[in-house]
């Protein structure tokens, strides 16, 4: 994957030339300001870069849900004053993204100057992928850099549209995210183990169909765990469950056993007769002792230090979803205690961890361990599609 796409490295000389690069600026706001700078914080590299190179960088992102049509409430010009104070140097706001008024802005700025211009949802023909308002898009600028891994799942004028029609290349962030999933799934160093959790199987299959044919261990936790156990015909009480694809999880565990994949579902469990904080009820015990009356919520200590013992011996792991429901303690242990285990090889040199997912970051977050990760994508819908092995439009318009 790393040697297909063209980088920063090869855009040449950029001095004097409109660069549009397209960012994901969808942060979070509370009372008209940003609440979370993380996405900001993402692009400084490739901007500070293209800037300091003497490029005229316009930002083109979407924000929130529009629908095609201008709305005050999702604008991008309140981002503006926190991305300048984060970039350190000027940032303009341009009232549109293409046309003639975008033109006039932008043909009015120097080498060096950075512009965020307006919402690319505003236009109706951005989801659709409209090749008239690419080439609009496109007329504003000399060459494309995309650095938005996030939106890249999808084929919108703004992420793969554009790329048809400019020198497209992959910003420093986009370049850092497909660099870390090649090494992740792509050609990873074996044996690799990959962690998947979260409440549904359902969300997950093509993920998990996708995994056992190429990872060593496959580690299943959150109510996706208990779907599997009560397929094997384990009685899981109260716990949350997909009882209807007890078919399914079974054709994924024959299609692992094909493929030689070690498939670890836990073998002692933490029970409660009430999801909610600190239940009186809390309990471990084994898998084959859950009351009718109780629920599955966690995966139990012993499960924890037998997947530790896996990951010991593995060179690469892939990580989507907790083990069990982190955001209610005491749920949340086992989660931390395998991330915990994670960061400790990684420190040492003898894993390469990739994780990605919302509910994986705040797990990550929450063990303190997400900085000694290899590489955390904050990445949600393309994440789990590169996990399910399809192919990215927005990546694959930036290959060469």
């Amino acid at each position: 994957m790393t040697a297909t796409f063209r980088t920063l490295d090869d855009i040449g000389d950029v001095a004097g030339k409109r660069v549009l690069v397209r960012v994901d600026l969808n942060v979070p706001m509370q009372d008209g300001a940003v609440s979370d700078d993380t996405r900001l914080r993402a692009t400084l590299p490739t901007v500070t870069e293209l800037a300091d190179r003497g490029a005229i960088v316009l930002l083109l992102a979407h924000f929130g849900r529009p629908k095609g049509t201008p709305r005050p409430d999702m604008s991008l010009a309140p981002i503006v004053p926190a991305y300048t104070d984060l970039l350190g140097r000027p940032v303009r706001f341009v009232e549109d993204c293409s046309g003639p008024a975008a033109q006039l802005a932008v043909g009015d700025m120097k080498p060096g100057d950075v512009a965020i211009l307006e919402n690319t949802r505003f236009h109706a023909g951005e989801e659709k992928n409209d090749p008239v308002l690419a080439s609009a898009m496109a007329a504003l600028g000399d060459a494309y850099v995309n650095d938005a891994f996030s939106a890249a799942h999808r084929a919108h004028a703004s992420t793969e549209g554009i790329a048809r029609i400019l020198p497209a290349f992959a910003g420093r962030a986009m370049q850092a995210e497909l660099e870390a999933l090649e090494k992740a799934l792509g050609s990873p160093e074996r044996p690799v183990a990959a962690v998947v959790g979260g409440a549904k199987v359902s969300t997950k299959l093509d993920v998990l169909r996708h995994l056992v044919a190429k990872v060593d261990h496959l580690v299943i936790g959150g109510g996706m765990a208990n779907t599997f156990l009560a397929a094997r015909g384990v009685a899981i009480g109260k716990s949350l469950a997909e009882h209807d694809l007890a078919g399914t999880a079974l054709e994924i565990l024959e299609a692992a056993d094909r493929a030689s994949c070690t498939v670890h579902l836990p073998y002692d469990v933490v029970v409660a007769k009430e999801f909610a904080p600190n239940p009186p009820s809390v309990r471990t015990c084994n898998v084959h002792e859950v009351a009718s009356d109780e629920m599955i919520l966690d995966i139990g200590p012993a499960a924890v230090e037998a997947l530790a013992d896996a990951l010991k011996t593995c060179r690469t792991l892939v990580w989507n979803g907790p083990l069990g429901a982190f955001e209610t303690p005491p749920f949340d242990a086992a989660t931390v205690a395998l991330a915990r285990t994670a960061a400790a090889l990684t420190k040492e040199g003898s894993l390469v961890s990739v994780a990605g997912g919302g509910d994986t970051v705040a797990a990550l977050n929450q063990a303190g361990v997400a900085d000694d990760f290899t590489f955390v994508s904050t990445a949600g819908g393309a994440f789990l599609e590169w996990m399910e092995g399809k192919a990215l439009p927005g990546v694959a318009a930036l290959q060469r």
